[in-house]
């Protein structure tokens, strides 16, 4: 006997498709003004929240356009046949629409804060639809410009906070993207639904997915290292940045476990769901701050 779906909402359906779980990646947006110290400043605080609300605003749309363009696509998978577009419970017309206003609001969000933040959210947006509409049939190509979403929204972050961007910053940010990214690559490679070829996508082998998680933890770590011991020196006083380095290289460890494991295709699942790796989040970012704080 087939089971019913209880039928939702237009709201509701566009909620779903906008996928609000995956806003957090968003955070990184706080990273900059954050490393400087000057995250809780009152002018610096408004200003890079409103870059924030930008981004979650444009991914939406994002989300919404992937959708469409996909649906055919994701019918033939198992877990995303159930999306709204795919499952035709909202229509492409809508979805498309709603996905143009989400867009020109960020837009329109992001001019508060002045033409800089505009023309990094715009990067994006291109970036995006590159990638939905061919870049990400390109092999090693859909792994770079993923990435450079992530290091776009540390950057959106610096250009709200006019804060500076160090080249340890970027590193970091950087691998660390990578990192994530061939870590879901590589559940999808471990634990296939379908043959992520069938769905338009570059079908990696696991070996060299595993040198590309393994290559980019090991630099991000590195980096980070360095940057901690250039800090502690230059600064002196208790070591909060040479600290920082333990529960950060802990934390990118337990997510390796999740990764190896093929548990990491949804990113955002396995951090809110792991304790002990919210627990290291916490810590590092306590000493973090108390690092940057220092002067």
């Amino acid at each position: 006997m087939s089971r019913v779906r209880p039928r939702r909402g237009q709201l509701a359906l566009l909620l779903a498709s906008a996928r609000p779980r995956q806003w957090l990646k968003n955070l990184l947006v706080l990273a900059a003004p954050l490393a400087a110290g000057t995250l809780l400043q009152g002018r610096v605080l408004a200003r890079t929240l409103t870059a924030l609300v930008a981004f979650c605003l444009v991914l939406a749309a994002v989300y919404l356009v992937n959708d469409i363009v996909d649906a055919e696509h994701d019918r033939a998978h198992p877990d995303k046949r159930g999306r709204p577009i795919a499952a035709g419970d909202l229509s492409p017309v809508t979805a498309g629409s709603v996905a143009a206003l989400l867009a020109a609001a960020a837009l329109a969000v992001s001019l508060l804060v002045g033409w800089q933040l505009t023309a990094v959210l715009a990067t994006y947006v291109v970036g995006a639809l590159a990638y939905t509409l061919g870049v990400k049939r390109q092999p090693v190509f859909d792994l770079a410009l993923v990435t450079a979403g992530f290091v776009l929204r540390a950057l959106a972050g610096a250009v709200a906070a006019a804060a500076p961007l160090s080249e340890w910053f970027l590193l970091v940010a950087s691998f660390g993207a990578l990192f994530m990214v061939a870590g879901k690559r590589y559940a999808d490679v471990v634990r296939p639904a379908v043959d992520p070829a069938s769905l338009g996508a570059v079908a990696y082998t696991p070996s060299f997915l595993r040198f590309v998680y393994g290559m980019a933890a090991s630099v991000t770590v590195t980096g980070y290292a360095l940057w901690a011991f250039q800090v502690g020196a230059a600064r002196g006083g208790a070591g909060w940045a040479q600290l920082s380095i333990a529960p950060l290289t802990l934390a990118v460890l337990r997510y390796a476990v999740d990764v190896d494991q093929g548990r990491a295709g949804s990113p955002e699942d396995v951090v809110l769901g792991d304790r002990a790796l919210i627990g290291l989040g916490l810590v590092w970012l306590a000493l973090f701050w108390m690092a940057a704080d220092v002067s």
